[in-house]
């Protein structure tokens, strides 16, 4: 059996997709990650105390706003519209939990936007609370779910 790879021509070099003949389905993806912070820095969230500001709300924007931008970020992503994102974030004994979910009427899925927004929240979490303790990391983020398209549903187990 020959593997064939989407994102390669036959002379092995990178190329977008192409999607055009591809009908417009409604899809969705839901991603999530974890912020790992000291119980120091997860009383600070808890009390609203942390000298930067409000850490979720902020970093609730800033995984929405990237969801919109990751062809920007990614080369082979597609342009696509996304119609609807939540970011969620909950303050956790062990740090922040984070949860994004990312729904489009498209002709490709969404599971790139809700890692990117994951992600990028998760920078955005760090990044306001570097400055109460370095050990903040980010641990495992990872597709919970897909919905739509050729490949039709699938949940993490």
């Amino acid at each position: 059996m020959s593997q064939q790879f989407t994102h390669l021509d036959a002379a092995g070099h990178a190329r977008m997709v192409d999607v055009t003949e591809k009908v417009p389905t409604v899809r969705s993806a839901t991603a999530r990650g974890h912020v790992m912070a000291s119980p120091t820095v997860v009383a600070a969230l808890r009390d609203g105390s942390v000298p930067k500001g409000d850490v979720l709300a902020v970093a609730r924007i800033a995984g929405i706003q990237a969801a919109k931008k990751t062809p920007e970020l990614l080369p082979l992503a597609h342009v696509i519209g996304v119609h609807g994102a939540t970011v969620d974030l909950e303050i956790q004994d062990s740090g922040v939990e984070i949860t994004a979910t990312v729904r489009t009427a498209d002709r490709t899925g969404v599971e790139m936007e809700a890692f990117t927004a994951v992600s990028v929240a998760a920078l955005t979490v760090v990044d306001m609370l570097k400055g109460l303790d370095k050990s903040v990391a980010i641990e495992r983020i990872e597709l919970l779910a897909k919905t739509g398209g050729k490949s039709g549903d699938w949940h993490r187990a």
